[in-house]
């Protein structure tokens, strides 16, 4: 809501308060100004001058040489482009020196060898946007349409010494989408009473109900509606102080009916429509829903196609507007216009914004009957629209309102205690101090013994709930007056659980490693839904009763699918290096499980493909391989202290290759998987090689893990020994490893395996592995013969249990 503050004075009085000083106490008051508004943008040195001549430039067909009067000594030659200079005019005119918006300064100038003294502006050279231009002056020079004094302020006219506030509205303080509805506000923070304006209405021995019926089907979508007639009105341009107020407000001056409803709207909150009556086309308004299919040519010149559940006004049979949103142009004001009917209704807002919606048209009215107006005003909005429109363009009223009512007026009544309010607070406000705080807002209450019973105004439809008046309380009395205290008791401080510590743990171990973090979305397609998925487990895919579409019409069972697609939109704008990772939910129903009740297991996934190292100045490369893939969980095992409980063993799985996948165990019980996408869906998804890992992380993170035991800096060499052993080609290097581990002393720290050969010099079915073991004392430096004796156990455990043998 943009607020003139030069408008706001009308009702409520501010010469002793800024613009300034008066936003930070409406923002503190709990409505939020987000800026205050200089209109004048710093001008300076602008004056109205008076053209006396004006001939065509000699050396330019566009350019004029005016003779202005500023008000100073002799007239000023001034060269003008604009198309609609002429003599006689009352202009803006900036001097030289003048400084205009954006620090735009006016110097002397030559214009094709005529001297230019100035420059005579148009409104948009004075600040205003082109938009809230009225199209008379969208393309020239502003002139003024009535006698100004020459030498003058043009800013004093054009309302341009004023500040604008824009206030930050929440849904719940519909009240304040208008001037009055502000002036209420600042009246109570300031402690001030409200001028209202008090249309006295002067109406003619004709009566409107001879010209006019009002009907209304759709009771529930319009519970009132009301018409006044304006007959003899005389079509032209609103008063300038009109048009600059509405331009202040953000709305485009069109002409004096049209902006009076605009106006009205603006001061009251009250949305209005003024028809053409002898365009009518009846003498009846009806008010009913619209058939299905029936048409509509809306002011904007388009043919809108209308549903059942939408609102129009019609002449009876036709529809000339939809109601709350615009009107039809078979019945639009033009030039012509000579009667006027002026609307002014109450209708449902989930039916206008439901229409709003449906057309794509969102205006100011229907921002207002969304939001709720205030009934017991509408009545009264009209009389004084009808009022202007006899005053500003010539008309006669008819006597009397036409109008259908349905309305409930039964007042919104609400009760609380001063105990209540001071509890809620934490205060110890007086009950009298809380009666001067409803007076303030103007709230009717009655109170005995401090229970107050407050009759909640018709404008604040958001009073409804005791809280809704311990927060009026809070925020007149002040939020800055409410006292802080501790809570009194037994406090835990908050801090993160063991869960949410290691998460963290995760997340920062694999951003160290070089990964991206993803938030892909937990629908997905039916057929995407079984890729990847946990198959230890009976999971089936749960799929939504009303899905948005079948892309997202079921629960995911694995986060590989959609990092498998932002890796595809990746590489598909040529980003061919990409690492994702993403902790998310998955979701698991059982046959035991209630379907609609799924489990919701957080897991850890991720997505590799491209290079993984690139030193373009040493000239090396190193491609994603499932030894990166792997690495990058080792690390992360080891961040967990988990490393030694995890083992890989080679594995398949559906969509992953079948020679480079490995199922990871934790305990022995299945934790995730790490493979290479198998190449046919490579090539569905037009993926490179890509390598992907998931990972229960729930059992993950909620493994108990031993306690950090440090250990000594050794002070004793090491002995390092290197085998090769030959074994059958079906066994695994793993499995080799763990016979290692477990036959070596605990003098061996150490076992690495360091190549593998498979070729010529070995007979068929066999391999070489090779390992590199490292002996150690903490306490002593190790002999020979202790090593070569705890060297002996490991070649006799592996020959005993894997027939393996040393290679010669």
């Amino acid at each position: 809501m943009l607020v003139s503050y030069n408008w706001l004075k009308d009702y409520v009085d501010l010469s002793d308060i800024t613009a300034e000083e008066l936003a930070d106490k409406i923002t503190k008051a709990g409505i939020e100004v987000e800026q205050v508004e200089v209109l004048n943008k710093g001008i300076q040195g602008v004056v109205i001058g008076h053209v006396l001549e004006c001939a065509k430039h000699p050396q330019a067909d566009k350019l004029r040489i005016c003779q202005v009067d500023l008000g100073e000594d002799g007239p000023k030659q001034i060269i003008c482009g604009a198309p609609n200079v002429a003599a006689g005019q009352k202009v803006i005119v900036a001097k030289i020196g003048a400084v205009l918006p954006g620090n735009f300064k006016i110097k002397k100038a030559k214009l094709r060898g005529e001297e230019s003294n100035g420059m005579i502006c148009s409104l948009q050279e004075l600040g205003i946007e082109s938009k809230f231009v009225p199209k008379e002056y969208s393309e020239g020079i502003f002139v003024f349409p009535f006698d100004v004094e020459v030498g003058s302020d043009p800013l004093e006219y054009l309302n341009l010494h004023d500040k604008v506030l824009e206030l930050s509205l929440t849904p719940n303080r519909s009240d304040a989408l208008s001037m009055l509805g502000v002036a209420y506000e600042v009246a109570a923070i300031l402690g001030r009473s409200v001028k209202l304006p008090k249309p006295a209405v002067t109406e003619t021995k004709e009566k409107a109900s001879d010209y006019i019926t009002v009907s209304i089907d759709a009771k529930e979508d319009c519970p009132y509606y009301a018409a006044r007639l304006v007959k003899g009105v005389k079509i032209g341009p609103s008063p300038l102080w009109m048009q600059m107020r509405l331009m202040a407000a953000g709305i485009r001056p069109i002409n004096n009916v049209v902006d009076i409803t605009n106006y009205v709207l603006i001061e009251y909150g009250q949305p209005l429509h003024a028809f053409d009556y002898d365009r009518l086309g009846s003498k009846e308004i009806l008010v009913r829903r619209a058939k299905q299919g029936e048409k509509l040519v809306t002011l904007d010149n388009q043919e809108r196609t209308l549903k059942e559940e939408q609102l129009v006004i019609t002449n009876g049979t036709e529809p000339v507007a939809l109601a709350g949103v615009m009107g039809g142009a078979n019945s639009e004001v033009h030039e012509g216009t000579v009667n006027v009917l002026i609307e002014s209704a109450v209708f449902n807002g989930q039916t206008i914004r439901r229409a709003s919606k449906d057309h794509g048209l969102r205006s100011e009215a229907s921002i207002r009957f969304e939001k709720g107006i205030d009934p017991l005003m509408t009545k009264e909005a009209c009389d004084r629209a009808a009022l202007l429109m006899a005053e500003l363009c010539g008309g006669e009223i008819l006597e009397g309102v036409v109008e259908a009512n349905y309305l409930d007026k039964e007042p919104v009544k609400v009760s609380i205690s001063t105990d209540r309010i001071n509890q809620v607070l934490g205060t110890s406000i007086a009950t009298e101090e809380i009666a001067n705080i409803f007076a303030r807002l103007q709230f009717e209450y009655t109170e005995q013994n401090g229970e107050f019973t407050v009759t909640a105004p018709s404008r604040r439809r958001d009073i409804s709930i005791p809280e809704d008046l311990i927060e009026e309380v809070a925020r007149l009395y002040g939020y800055d007056f409410i006292p802080t205290t501790l809570p009194i008791g037994d406090a835990t401080p908050g801090k993160l659980t063991d869960y949410q510590r290691k998460r963290r743990k995760v997340r920062s171990f694999l951003e160290g490693a070089g990964m991206t973090e993803a938030v892909t979305y937990s629908l997905t397609s039916s057929e995407k839904a079984e890729w990847f998925k946990d198959e230890t487990t009976k999971a089936t895919p749960i799929r939504l009763s009303m899905p948005m579409s079948e892309e997202r019409s079921t629960l995911r069972l694995s986060l590989i699918p959609h990092l498998l697609e932002s890796i595809s939109h990746n590489n598909a704008r040529q980003i061919d290096d990409v690492a994702l990772y993403e902790i998310g939910k998955v979701y698991i129903s059982e046959e035991k499980i209630n379907a609609e009740l799924p489990i919701e297991r957080e897991n850890l996934a991720g997505a590799i493909t491209g290079l993984w190292h690139s030193h373009s100045w040493q000239g090396e490369k190193k491609a994603v391989d499932f030894f990166v893939a792997k690495g990058i969980l080792e690390g992360l095992f080891s961040k967990l202290g988990l490393e030694d409980r995890i083992v890989y063993e080679q594995g398949k799985k559906d969509g992953l290759h079948p020679g480079r996948t490995a199922i990871l165990k934790l305990d022995g019980e299945y934790l995730g998987y790490v493979g290479q996408v198998h190449p046919e869906k490579q090539k569905e998804l037009d993926l490179n090689p890509t390598y992907v890992f998931e990972l229960n992380l729930h059992k993950l993170l909620n493994t108990d893990v031993d306690a950090i035991k440090y250990e000594a800096i050794p002070r004793f060499p090491s002995i390092s020994r290197d085998i090769a052993l030959v074994v059958d080609a079906d066994v695994l290097a793993g499995q080799v490893q763990d016979v290692i581990k477990e036959a070596g002393s605990n003098l061996l720290k150490e076992v690495k395996i360091f190549d593998l050969y498979e070729g010529e010099h070995l007979e068929k079915g066999k391999k070489s592995i090779a390992f590199s073991l490292r002996y150690f004392d903490p306490e002593k430096t190790l002999t020979d013969e202790e090593v070569a004796k705890a060297h002996e156990k490991v070649l006799k455990a592996v020959e005993e249990k894997l027939g393996a043998v040393l290679r010669g």
